[in-house]
């Protein structure tokens, strides 16, 4: 949907975000958006994979600039893709293996 304002000099466009797989109108999921805990992070990512706006997510994050959280299926810190948010200590000798873990059960009203 465009939408044309005579103050505005640039057509707008308006995502319908009512339809993502996170917005379930009470900011139920911010807490694994924006979570420190990689589980939490990891099940975000989940429920992203499986929904149609991910991609228009995570360019307006960029757009915008986002400085942490997880857009669109990816993690971001300070405004750039990051594939895991540091951890605390020192760094392992051998990389760790990608966390995965299965989506959170969303509630079958909300899936879009």
């Amino acid at each position: 949907m465009t939408l044309e304002l005579d103050y505005i000099t640039e057509p707008v466009v308006l995502t319908d975000t009512h339809r993502a797989r996170c917005a379930d109108g009470e900011g139920t999921f911010t807490t694994l958006f924006f979570s420190d805990d990689a589980i939490d992070l990891a099940r975000a990512k989940a429920i992203c994979q499986r929904c149609s706006l991910s991609d228009d997510c995570l360019a307006g994050a960029l757009e915008r600039s986002e400085h942490y959280g997880v857009w669109g299926g990816q993690l971001l810190m300070d405004g750039v893709i990051v594939d895991d948010r540091p951890r605390r200590g020192r760094p392992p000798k051998s990389p760790r293996p990608a966390l995965e873990v299965e989506e959170v059960p969303v509630p079958p009203h909300l899936v879009a």
